[in-house]
């Protein structure tokens, strides 16, 4: 049975792959990302939607099969499906390829559908609508002005929506900014923000840089990872190591986070001191959400 390895909000990396490009998709699978997203949209041209389509379909009837038969077992990354977008014709087609028997849910089937150019809450509830049962979770991508003002409302617009994806490139072709760091910090911020009213994920944009020492892509990740995304949107398999291990907690910040921890217990409550700096209460609870992810990476990895 494929099983989603990984909570949402705690999911790293999230790799897509063109769905005309059946050839990948097993190479995407076994990349090690956390998930696996295949792209009926903008990696897809118009003129080879339909190929995509098929594609998908007997990607998903091979997942199935694998399913009724042991499956890949729980290592195996859950699948997220971006679709056109929603009420467009192409969307609807989408659509239509989701909803056939066993495309949904945890036996080789899709676990989230990605929703590109969200602008509103409203726009959200509808997809969810045309979905049915074919999405058991949502991932709504904050990608146009619009969409941008409104992503608290889309962070919390249905249960279905387990985290936003931020497109920023999307965004700078409509704003008109360079997509750069400086011109995207607040664009990031608010969807940081955004997701975490609502308890949800938050995944920043993919990188251009996917060649060489991936200098830049480490960069830019650790400033997301500063700024409070919880993972990182990846185009290619050699950006996924770089991206777990910014991601990742590593060993001086996982002890750092048990004397934390330990220190608090003993304190009963009380103010406490480690390596000379004063812990307070938000302090200790982000020292056992790096516990909690490091354990969940090691029962994973």
């Amino acid at each position: 049975m494929r099983t989603q390895r990984l909570p949402w909000n705690f999911c790293r990396s999230l790799l897509f792959v063109p769905a005309d490009r059946p050839g990948r998709f097993g190479k995407a699978v076994a990349s090690g990302a956390d998930a696996v997203c295949i792209d009926l949209e903008d990696a897809v041209a118009a003129e080879r939607k339909l190929e995509g389509r098929a594609a998908l379909t007997g990607f998903l009837a091979a997942e199935q099969e694998l399913a009724l038969h042991g499956g890949r077992g729980a290592g195996a990354p859950p699948l997220v499906v971006r679709i056109n977008e929603a009420g467009s014709e192409e969307g609807e087609m989408d659509v239509e390829v989701l909803a056939r028997p066993g495309r949904a849910g945890a036996n080789g089937g899709v676990a989230a559908v990605m929703l590109p150019k969200v602008r509103d809450a409203v726009a959200v509830r509808r997809a969810v609508r045309l979905l049915g049962d074919a999405a058991a979770c949502v991932l709504p991508m904050v990608e146009t002005a619009r969409g941008l003002e409104n992503a608290v409302e889309i962070g919390g617009a249905d249960p279905k929506v387990v985290g936003l994806v931020f497109g920023g490139f999307d965004l700078c072709l409509e704003t008109g900014a360079e997509p750069c760091w400086e011109s995207l910090l607040y664009a990031r911020s608010r969807v940081v923000h955004a997701a975490a009213a609502s308890g949800i994920a938050a995944l920043d944009m993919p990188s251009r840089d996917v060649r060489g020492d991936l200098a830049e892509l480490r960069d830019e990740t650790v400033r997301a990872r500063r700024l409070g995304f919880s993972g990182k949107v990846t185009v290619h398999p050699a950006q996924v190591p770089v991206v777990h291990e910014v991601f990742s907690a590593g060993e001086p910040e996982v002890e750092l986070a048990h004397r934390i921890v330990e220190a608090a217990r003993e304190a009963r409550g009380g103010p406490v001191l480690v390596d000379g700096k004063m812990v307070d209460a938000p302090i200790v609870e982000s020292a056992k959400r790096t516990l909690t992810r490091d354990a969940l990476r090691r029962r994973t990895t």
